[in-house]
C-alpha cells in the first residue's frame, strides 16, 4: 500500500482527490507517509461538521471510508450511529445527545417541549415507568392525558368509585399534579363553588347516593327541612321561593338578605325602614304593588283636601314621594291643563270646587263671569267667542291682543291703527271684508273723479292702496288705453261713454262711439283687413293704441 502512496506522490497526483488543496506537510511528516502529525495542521471547522467532543478523536478513515477526502460526506447522525431507539424518538440524535457524551442529562426538559413536564411525582418516575417495551431504549409515545398511564388506578378506586361516579377522567380536574401521592386537597368544585357553609370536608354529605355525577345544584335538594323548619318567617306558608340564593349567602348561620330592588317594586323613601309585614300581612306571594293596597286608610282620613269627596286618584304617587306625606306635590304639566301666569297661583279650589275629578279645561269654565262684565268692548254684544286664549294670556286680563293677521283680513298700511269700532260697530262677529262696507262714504264723496257719476266700482283696491285715500293710482293711457292722448283725447265726456257695463270696468266699447257705430262704413274700410270682426275686442287687439 505504501508503494501505491508512493508512486503517486512521485508521479505528483495526491490520492485525497484532484480538488484537495491542502499542504501535504499540514497532516503528514517528512519520516513516513504513514506517520501523521499529531496535532494534525487540517481544521475541520471550515467544514460542514466541526469536530467537537468525541468527534475530534475519532480516525479520519472511521468517516472517510475512502482516500478522497473531497467526495462528498453525509453529517447527520444517522448516517454514522445505530438507531437504537428503534426510531421512536426521531432521527434526530442532536435532539437530545452532545458530540461529548451519549449521556442525556436534560429530560425533564425535553418532555416539557413535548407538552408533558415532569413535575410533581412524575419527576421522580422512571422512563421504563411510562415507557413500557420489551426494548427499554425505546421510547413510543404515550400521549399527554393523565389517562394515557392512570387508568388502571382510575378504574380501581374505589372511594368513591371513579367509573360507577362518572368521575372525569382527567385526573388533574381532582389530583395534583404538583403532589407526591394521590391525595387531593386540588379538587375543582368551580361549577359548585364551596365557600362559605358549603366548604365542607365530606364529599358523602352531598353526594349520598355513592355517583359523584348526579347530585343536584338546587338549594332545594339538601336544604328542605331548614326551608320547612323556618318560621320567622314561615317560608312554606308564606310561599316564599325554594331558592335559597335568592335571599341567604353560603355564610354560615343562614345569613338572609333581600335586594327589594330586583323586584318589581323597588324600595324608596319610608318604604325602605318599613317592617316586611305591614306589607306582607298576608304572605310574600302576589303583593300587590298599588299604593291604594296599603294606603287606604290615610287617602280616606285626608281632609286638606278631602281625597274621596275630591274625586282624587288613589295613586298616591301622583303627588306624593316615598318620603314622607307632608312632601306632597302635583305636577299639573303633566295634565291635559298645563299651568302658566297667574294660573300657577291660583288656589286650587278656585278651579275644583266641584272636585278634581272631569274638571273642564274650556276657558268659559271659570271666567263667564269676567267675560260678561266687561264693556270695553262688551264681550257679549259684540259676539266674542268665549276663547278667551285666543286674546288674553295667562298673565293678566290687560295683556289682550288679538292677531287680526290670523283672521280672513289681514291689516296693512291704515288698517293697523284704525280703531275696532270704526269696523265692528255692529259687533265683531259676521263682519263684512268688502270695502264698500266701510268706505261707502269716502265713495260718495269722492268728486276727482266722481266715483259715483263715473260708474266706479266699489271695489276700492282696485286703485287705492291700505296707506291712504291719496295714493290711488289709476293710469288710464300706460296702463291701458291712451284717452287723454291721441285720437280719443277730448272725444269722451265720461267714462261710461266707453265702460257700458257700471259694474265691470273690463267690459268697454268701441263700436258704439260716433266713429264706429256705423257698421257699412267700417266693413267697407276693413275689406283687406284678414281677421276683422266687428266687435270691440277685435278692434282693440289690432288698435291698442287708438290709432
Amino acid at each position: 500500500m505504501l508503494w501505491l502512496v508512493m508512486a503517486q506522490v512521485v508521479q505528483g497526483q495526491s490520492p485525497h482527490g484532484d480538488s484537495f488543496k491542502v499542504d501535504c506537510a499540514a497532516c503528514h511528516v517528512p519520516d513516513s507517509w504513514a506517520t501523521m502529525r499529531d496535532p494534525i495542521g487540517f481544521d475541520h471547522d471550515t467544514t460542514d461538521l466541526p469536530l467537537d467532543g468525541m468527534h475530534a478523536q475519532v480516525d479520519c478513515r472511521s468517516c472517510h471510508t475512502s482516500m478522497v477526502f473531497d467526495a462528498p460526506i453525509p453529517t447527520d447522525c444517522i448516517s454514522c450511529h445505530s438507531d437504537v431507539h428503534a426510531m421512536t424518538v426521531g432521527n434526530d440524535c442532536a435532539r437530545c445527545h452532545t458530540p461529548r457524551t451519549w449521556l442525556v442529562d436534560d429530560i425533564p426538559e425535553l418532555h416539557e417541549q413535548n407538552g408533558f413536564a415532569l413535575i410533581g411525582a412524575h419527576g421522580n418516575a422512571s422512563c421504563v415507568d411510562c415507557h413500557t417495551s420489551d426494548n427499554t431504549l425505546a421510547f413510543a409515545r404515550v400521549g399527554n392525558d393523565c389517562i394515557n398511564c392512570h387508568m388502571d388506578e382510575y378504574n380501581a378506586t374505589t372511594s368513591p368509585n371513579h367509573m360507577s361516579s362518572g368521575f372525569s377522567t382527567d385526573c388533574i380536574e381532582c389530583h395534583d399534579p404538583m403532589g407526591t401521592d394521590w391525595g387531593t386537597q386540588f379538587t375543582s368544585h368551580d361549577f359548585f363553588p364551596l365557600t362559605g357553609g358549603h366548604e365542607i370536608q365530606d364529599c358523602a354529605r352531598c353526594h349520598t347516593t355513592g355517583n359523584f355525577a348526579d347530585a343536584s345544584p338546587e338549594c332545594a335538594s339538601c336544604h328542605m327541612p331548614e326551608y320547612n323548619s323556618t318560621t320567622d318567617p314561615n317560608h312554606g306558608s308564606a310561599g316564599f321561593g325554594t331558592d335559597c340564593a335568592a335571599c341567604h349567602t353560603t355564610g354560615p348561620g343562614w345569613t338572609a338578605s333581600f335586594d327589594h330592588n330586583i323586584t318589581d317594586f323597588p324600595l324608596h323613601g319610608s318604604h325602605i325602614t318599613t317592617a316586611c309585614i305591614e306589607c306582607h300581612a298576608n304572605g310574600y306571594a302576589g303583593t300587590p304593588t298599588a299604593c291604594s293596597a296599603c294606603h287606604m286608610t290615610e287617602y280616606n282620613s285626608t281632609t286638606d283636601p278631602n281625597h274621596a269627596t275630591s274625586g282624587f286618584s288613589t295613586d298616591c304617587a301622583m303627588c306624593h314621594d316615598e318620603t314622607a306625606w307632608g312632601n306632597a306635590t302635583f305636577d299639573h304639566n303633566d295634565t291635559d291643563f298645563p299651568l302658566h301666569g297667574s294660573h300657577i297661583t291660583t288656589a286650587c279650589i278656585e278651579c275644583h270646587a266641584n272636585g278634581y275629578a272631569g274638571t273642564p279645561t274650556a276657558c268659559s269654565a271659570c271666567h263667564m263671569t269676567e267675560y260678561n262684565s266687561t264693556t270695553d268692548p262688551n264681550h257679549a254684544t259684540s259676539g266674542f267667542s268665549t276663547d278667551c286664549a285666543m286674546c288674553h294670556d295667562e298673565t293678566a286680563w290687560g295683556n289682550a291682543t288679538f292677531d287680526h293677521n290670523d283672521t280672513d283680513f289681514p291689516l296693512h298700511g291704515s288698517h293697523i291703527t284704525t280703531a275696532c269700532i270704526d269696523c265692528h260697530a255692529n259687533g265683531y262677529a259676521g263682519t263684512p271684508t268688502a270695502c264698500s262696507a266701510c268706505h261707502m262714504n269716502d265713495y260718495d264723496g269722492t268728486s276727482d273723479p266722481n266715483h259715483a257719476s263715473s260708474g266706479f266700482g266699489t271695489d276700492c283696491a282696485q286703485c287705492h292702496d291700505e296707506t291712504a285715500w291719496g295714493n290711488a293710482t289709476f293710469d288710464h293711457d300706460s296702463q291701458f288705453f291712451p284717452i287723454y292722448s291721441g285720437n280719443h283725447n277730448g272725444e269722451w265726456n265720461a267714462c261710461t261713454d266707453c265702460h257700458n257695463n257700471a259694474s265691470d270696468y273690463s267690459v268697454f266699447t268701441c263700436i258704439d262711439c260716433h266713429e264706429h257705430d256705423d257698421q257699412n262704413s267700417v266693413n267697407d274700410d276693413h275689406n283687406e283687413v284678414s281677421g276683422y270682426s266687428y266687435n270691440s275686442n277685435a278692434c282693440f287687439n289690432c288698435h291698442p293704441n287708438g290709432n
